[in-house]
């Protein structure tokens, strides 16, 4: 109570008499923080959904995975340090939105009974992190940092280094949790550290970001970033061990790929899941599994977006199945990906695309430019993908999967697996939609590139790879033409992008395609192969 005392503001009148305000009760909440060497937490917690603010007071935004990654490469090519800082009692230091107020009960001590305003954003209110974001967003502001438009928890101001080069500042809000990326990020959070209080007045380099181990290490004779989930993995896989002590549920003993090679979600004939303790273990399973792919673990993308497509409906083998992957990750806890900002080492001369040969067909065909976006800064940046579909991969429905892999230099910024919404006729069709999904993702990288200020000059298009020969005939020869008018908006909108210079498209080998781990299961030696391009 001693931390959160400071939200209540003592009222003498008759709270009935108070206009627009709401009362509100609250309950202690107890917690022990496992990254934090089981450090045993209390903390009074208002019953913030009693209240029933609006939506313009509650939503606040964080910043997002891949704009994480996209700056740790980032920083690493302009040679940038990064230090970080977390805010103690976050949201005890901005003003609260809401009109409510409070009778003390027991925990409240001696003042048990009395009338109090919540004066400052206390934790529980549905608006504190909305509050506290406002709050931390005026600072920022004040310091000469601008939000970006395409990630409003990305915070950047122009600097200069020594000998003149320009170059971003930047700042990376997730709640409380700050990164700050600059030659001298010190500077930043001290001045950051005047109105806002550091756990232990700590500014450190980060050594842990959103359950993500990062650490700096050399590679390609040159310091980058890498990322781990080591420790989130492990924390995951003793805590399900401990759940199914008792249960008739057990992890494999034998595992060697994440999902049984002989298994099909869609055709499993195990009972549903009937008891709701069972199925809400899945449903946990699958959101514990879903954040270990956002923080890295790519190598179970693909099996973790099969099942989750059974969250509502579940059976015995499906669960059996994310067990399983469980097990697979605690054989292999470690996956590291490096944020490496070297140059990819590909032959260009595969891309023999040429855009003016389109000019007569897509007049108007021209990357589009962010409108208010920043001049570049800093060294350029080059983009490349991978794409694949599986056709026709799910049996009962006939849909099939797309996948696809983009990186920033050598560093993998975006990666997707997910099932076609259509029923296409043919590879050609599946692998068509693919395209078209790859290439609006790169559209959106490409947006924020540049509204984070890094140089990408139009014209400069990102080479994209895929399998599929009748795919790469049709978006790089003008004079293929298109029989499968159901396929006529992918087939445009890919041309188009290309006529743009927004993108150009090769061919690659299936065994060499790093996307065929998104769309198939394959075996341990071919997985082992094509993760082993990119992951460590």
């Amino acid at each position: 109570m001693k931390n959160v005392r400071i939200s209540f503001e003592e009222y003498d009148g008759n709270p009935e008499e108070l206009i627009g305000y709401k009362e509100i009760t609250g309950h202690l909440v107890f917690d022990v923080k496992l990254g934090e060497n089981i450090r045993r937490k209390a903390r009074f917690c208002a019953d913030g959904h009693k209240t029933g603010a609006p939506s313009s007071v509650t939503y606040s935004t964080v910043v997002s995975r891949d704009s994480v990654r996209i700056l740790l490469t980032i920083a690493a090519l302009n040679n940038l340090k990064i230090l970080g800082a977390d805010v103690q009692n976050a949201f005890l230091t901005a003003p609260n939105k809401e009109k409510v107020w409070i009778r003390a009960g027991q925990e409240f001590g001696p003042e048990e009974g009395t009338i109090f305003l919540v004066t400052w954003a206390l934790y529980g209110l549905k608006s504190a992190s909305a509050s506290f974001r406002a709050f931390m967003a005026e600072k920022l502001d004040e310091m000469g940092f601008k939000s970006s438009y395409a990630d409003p928890d990305v915070w950047l101001r122009p600097a200069t280094k020594a000998n003149g080069e320009e170059y971003y500042e930047y700042m990376l809000m997730y709640v409380d949790n700050i990164l700050a990326l600059s030659i001298d990020p010190r500077a930043i959070l001290v001045d950051i550290q005047n109105s806002f209080k550091f756990k232990n007045d700590k500014i450190d380099p980060p050594s842990s970001y959103l359950g993500v181990r990062l650490q700096e290490k050399e590679i390609n004779g040159r310091m980058c970033w890498t990322m781990t989930s080591v420790d989130y993995v492990d924390a995951t896989i003793k805590n399900v061990e401990k759940t199914v002590e008792g249960t008739r549920w057990k992890l494999p003993t034998k595992v060697a790929t994440p999902m049984t090679s002989n298994f099909m979600p869609e055709l499993d004939g195990t009972p549903e899941l009937d008891e709701k303790e069972d199925l809400t273990f899945y449903q946990e399973l699958i959101g514990i599994l879903g954040w270990a792919t956002e923080i890295g673990r790519v190598d179970i993308l693909f099996e973790v977006s099969l099942l989750s497509q059974y969250l509502a409906c579940a059976q015995e083998g499906h669960l059996e199945q994310a067990l399983h992957i469980m097990e697979y990750l605690k054989k292999k806890p470690n996956l590291t990906l490096y944020m490496d900002p070297s140059l990819p080492t590909i032959d260009y001369s595969q891309f023999r695309m040429r855009p003016e040969d389109f000019t007569e067909h897509y007049r108007d065909a021209e990357e589009e430019l962010p409108h208010r976006m920043p001049r570049a800064r800093g060294r350029s940046v080059t983009t490349t993908a991978f794409v694949d579909a599986s056709h026709a991969a799910n049996k009962k429905t006939r849909k099939s999967h797309t996948g696809f892999l983009i990186f920033l230099n050598r560093a993998p910024v975006i990666f997707y697996s997910k099932r076609q919404q259509t029923v296409e006729a043919s590879t050609f069709s599946s692998e068509f939609i693919a395209m078209k999904a790859c290439i609006e993702a790169i559209e959106s990288l490409r947006f924020k590139l540049r509204m984070f200020g890094v140089p990408l000059p139009r014209g400069e298009p990102t080479h994209v790879f895929c399998d599929n020969k009748s795919v790469l005939r049709n978006s790089t020869s003008i004079e293929s033409t298109l029989n499968k008018k159901h396929s006529s908006i992918a087939y445009h909108y890919t041309r188009w992008n290309s006529a743009a210079s927004l993108v150009s498209v090769a061919w690659i080998n299936t065994q060499d395609n790093l996307a065929d781990a998104f769309t198939k299961r394959l075996s341990e030696m071919v997985r082992d192969y094509l993760f082993g391009n990119w992951t460590y």
